[in-house]
């Protein structure tokens, strides 16, 4: 026989050995090759609920239903996602992913739950991989997959929009994770390095909380007995200067969107300790007993006095698990191990430089619990065969089934607006940062058109933060859609004065005082939210539109010209530029705006309307054409024109 056949022949058994040793360690610890199958089908059904679920007023706004980068699917608008920052982050992918959702299925949120669910699914698919190859033992890998799928921790993760880039940055997180302990296994195999360090690229363009990795693949290679050698260092020097270089990213788009907070004002050095140690020590509690779930858990509201008392037990709690991690035991490898996966994967994600208002959040969780439930699982597993061995699953089992519960639970929380804003604000009763919360979910009213209960919702966010600039202006807004300018002028004129420097409260008072018939106190709040941003084309707009009531036609025009050369796309200049130019019979003027609206934005019926009466007043043919797709389009108007004129 062949050299070379025997070498095939050979290296087949050898493969065929292998799996059959892992069948049998799978046999051997009571894991059929069909469980982590039927875990992903159980946890699918359980999420069938986030399927019902709408929109938040928690971001959801902010990443899919305002989100103009999702309305260009070109490359233009795909570069414009890659190079500049988004509502405080940097996450390209995940926006991508968002854009072809919306190019696909526009504003219908099932699409956007669905692909959420899926991305878990997947990922319990990659934790019992990754777990499997960690341990070798397929039932730690099963209760760990099992204990991610359905933890309510996760909830926040999966049954939420925007947090799109936690499952979605999971993936690649851990598939780089797997591909990276293939290489080892594989006698250290360089393309499974390459596909491990493109893998860590495409999580940190799903979110910067991936920077954590390089750190978590050393704290494996020590687990697994690698040799830290000058070749273990350096091929995890890719991998640090891109974590080095997202890391400076992420701090760069928190810093612009103002969302790095400082609390020292609130809280002296000792209470920030405390906050610090008392955020770490939930995730701990809580991997055992999720009560008290929120989407937001807020700094606690001192009221001028000291932290609770159960705050500084924090401390005492903290040194126990330091203790349980430190001492010897039979599983103290495997405690040490998960414990730091779960304090490498959460560092950057300990308030240790203050993000926001929250003082830790569920969906931290993700990624961190799994070394914790990895310990839970080489426990379970090594009880397998000991005479406890009922006991130990009967607990197993019993946790996995509230944990199931309180998931199916939680995911109702996430149904819309409504409920879940309900349940923040009655989980964290009186904190005056439940003002944060009436003032999103007044937003929410005037996206739904529900002013009146919009104007209430504002009125307890000013209740609760007096000196609250941005709810006095929301409230503003509200007023001016209700056609109570009065109200409106004195909620903008309040925000003015707690922020002089205020050139969208200048442009809005403007607006509210045309509104009231003072055409030049509103020239005067033009003028200067006008001086404040020379480039706001909306204070140009609204000054044109004032100057042409009061007959200033010369200047109107002056000012929506310059309002489209700070904004091209800007709808409402041209449709008011185009009307001075039919008034004035510049009927050709006219048309070209029109064309330009269309261009913008293609499925106006608006623009094809009116385009056709001025191409009817030139006796052009072509009107009848535009009135048939403005018709399509669902203008009425233009279905009364064909049946007058198109005959």
């Amino acid at each position: 026989m062949p050299e070379k056949q025997k070498k095939n022949i050979q290296h087949t058994v050898v493969k065929q050995e292998k799996t059959n040793q892992h069948t049998a360690n799978n046999n051997r610890t009571g894991v059929p090759v069909w469980a982590p199958l039927a875990i992903i089908i159980f946890t699918g059904l359980l999420y069938t609920r986030a399927l019902n679920n709408g929109y938040t007023y928690i971001d959801d706004d902010f990443y899919i239903l305002k989100n103009q980068y999702l309305r260009d699917l070109s490359f233009a608008g795909i570069k414009a996602i890659f190079t500049h920052f988004y509502s405080f982050n940097y996450h390209p992918l995940t926006t991508i992913s968002n854009l072809l959702e919306f190019s696909l299925f526009g504003l219908n949120p099932l699409p956007y739950h669905l692909f959420n669910v899926l991305f878990h699914l997947l990922n319990i698919w990659l934790v019992f991989k990754v777990t499997e190859r960690l341990s070798g033992k397929g039932l730690t890998a099963l209760i760990v997959c099992t204990l991610f799928a359905i933890h309510p921790m996760h909830v926040e993760s999966v049954a939420w929009i925007a947090e799109r880039k936690d499952v979605l940055y999971a993936t690649f997180y851990l598939s780089a994770t797997l591909i990276y302990l293939k290489y080892i296994d594989s006698g250290f195999n360089t393309n499974n390095y390459a596909w491990a360090l493109l893998l860590f690229l495409c999580s940190l363009l799903s979110k910067s909380a991936a920077v954590t990795l390089p750190v978590l693949l050393v704290a494996i290679d020590i687990y697994k007995g690698r040799k830290i050698d000058a070749k273990a260092i350096v091929e995890k020097v890719p991998f640090l200067l891109l974590a080095i270089l997202f890391g400076i990213l992420a701090i760069m788009s928190q810093k612009a969107g103002g969302a790095i907070s400082d609390i020292s004002k609130s809280y002296n050095f000792i209470e920030r300790v405390f906050l610090l140690m008392s955020g770490l020590a939930a995730y701990f509690i809580k991997l055992v007993v999720p009560y008290g779930l929120s989407a937001i858990h807020y700094f606690p509201d001192l009221h001028g006095g000291p932290l609770p008392w159960y705050y500084y037990l924090s401390l005492p709690f903290l040194l126990l698990i330091t203790w349980l991690v430190a001492r010897r035991s039979a599983y103290r490898k495997e405690v040490v191990f998960g414990v730091a996966f779960f304090m490498i994967s959460m560092s950057v994600m300990l308030q240790l430089i203050t993000v926001g208002a929250a003082m830790y959040a569920e969906r931290y969780s993700y990624i961190s619990y799994i070394g914790l439930f990895y310990i839970a699982g080489q426990f379970v597993a090594d009880k397998w065969e000991s005479p406890s061995a009922n006991t130990v699953m009967g607990v197993c089992v019993a946790f996995m089934l509230l944990f199931a519960i309180g998931t199916w639970d939680r995911i109702g929380y996430w149904q819309n607006t409504d409920t879940l804003f309900t349940d923040i604000v009655e989980k964290n009763p009186d904190n005056w940062r439940n003002s944060l919360v009436y003032n999103s979910w007044g937003e929410a009213k005037m996206y739904e058109g529900n002013s009146k209960d919009a104007i209430d919702l504002y009125s307890k966010a000013v209740q609760l933060k007096p000196d609250y600039v941005k709810a006095y202006y929301n409230r503003g807004m509200a007023f001016d859609a209700l056609f109570d300018f009065k109200s409106a002028v004195a909620d903008y004129s309040k925000a003015i004065s707690l922020k002089p420097k205020y050139p969208e409260a200048y442009n809005a008072r403007g607006w509210a005082y045309f509104g009231l018939r003072d055409n030049n106190a509103a020239i005067q709040d033009y003028n200067t939210a006008i001086a404040m941003d020379t480039k706001y084309p909306e204070a140009y707009n609204n000054r044109g539109w004032t100057r042409y009531a009061m007959g200033d036609t010369v200047n109107a025009l002056a000012d929506y010209d310059q309002a489209v050369i700070i904004n091209p796309s800007f709808a409402k200049p041209y449709y008011n530029r185009a009307a001075i130019k039919v008034n004035r019979n510049d009927l050709k003027g006219a048309i070209a705006d029109y064309t330009t609206l269309i261009k913008i934005h293609p499925n106006d019926n608006t623009a094809y309307y009116s385009r056709g009466v001025a191409l009817y007043m030139m006796k052009a043919p072509t009107a009848c054409n535009d009135w048939r797709k403005a018709a399509q389009l669902g203008s009425q108007d233009a279905v009364s024109m064909i049946q007058q004129y198109c005959k």
